[in-house]
């Protein structure tokens, strides 16, 4: 239990590091260069220190691309859009969504059963999301709105629903598949990354580079999120997946927003509101 408490404590580090982050360099590049940076280094860790062959197997390429669309490109990129508007805590907060998507994922794909006790606490849990959805602030105005949803918040629920479905394909990839949790991760990485820096290439301005202000800040961050996001914690959950279920992973994550509110108030000055401390209680 101890490596659960410490993989969400560094995922909610993320969210910090990334909203510095994205002071330097926009979200698509941002996404695409540490993908890629992370991919390079994992394949050839694979390769050279592990002697495992990093070849696409033929039966797998349909979860692999969906991996790398959903848990690489739409997560990142959907996150890194929301999170310029929102704070850092908001957004690990709506991440918070997994366990209950997880759980109505399982039940329409995988046919898992649902009982009303977990019927009741996923709507009690859906509903713990309200105070916080309606808390706005004059950053997130700026994204614009649909309906009480401002389209930062949406952005971010449509990277939660795109992380739950990757981590149902990296298990399956790594139970069924045979992948070992560094290639499966080392590949998508690789295909989500690609995207992420084409899509740059064709919507943000590259002068010569899209890095405004010092590189070396940005370099930082960027080699931080590297490492351990992509290096440490995207491995650690797929060996926890081997020992726990997806919807317990996904679970354990309701602690995250206490670290990233914790971190965002040291680092970014955020003072969680009321509405935060009340969603979390209900959810």
């Amino acid at each position: 239990m101890f490596y659960v408490v410490l993989l969400y404590a560094l995922f909610a580090s993320v969210f910090t590091a990334s909203k510095q982050a994205l002071e330097y360099a926009p979200p698509f590049f941002l996404v695409g260069a540490r993908m890629m940076l992370a991919a390079f280094f994992m394949l050839g860790f694979c390769a050279l220190f592990k002697k495992q062959s990093i070849r696409i197997k033929p039966g797998s390429i349909k979860k692999l691309l969906g991996l790398a669309l959903f848990n690489i490109y739409l997560t990142n990129v959907f996150e890194f859009w929301g999170l310029q508007y929102l704070t850092s805590f908001k957004t690990c907060f709506i991440y918070s969504l997994s366990p209950f998507l997880s759980a109505l994922l399982s039940y329409f794909i995988f046919s898992e059963a649902m009982t009303t006790k977990k019927w009741t606490g996923l709507i009690v849990g859906f509903l713990g999301f309200i105070p916080i959805l309606l808390s706005k602030t004059s950053q997130e105005e700026l994204a614009g709105d649909l309906w009480i949803f401002s389209w930062a918040e949406l952005a971010v629920i449509g990277a939660a629903i795109a992380s739950v479905y990757g981590w149902i394909l990296l298990k399956q990839l790594i139970n069924e598949d045979g992948y070992s949790p560094v290639s499966a991760n080392g590949l998508s990485m690789l295909i989500g990354g690609s995207i992420a820096l084409v899509h740059s290439l064709a919507t943000e301005n590259w002068n010569p580079t899209p890095i405004h202000g010092p590189i070396l800040p940005f370099l930082e961050c960027t080699i931080f999120l590297f490492i351990v996001s992509n290096c440490i914690a995207y491995n650690l959950y797929g060996y926890l997946l081997k020992r726990f279920s997806a919807t317990f992973m996904s679970f354990a994550g309701l602690t995250t927003p206490l670290f990233s509110a914790l971190f965002g108030w040291i680092f970014h000055s955020e003072v969680p509101t009321m509405s935060f401390y009340i969603s979390f209680l209900i959810v």
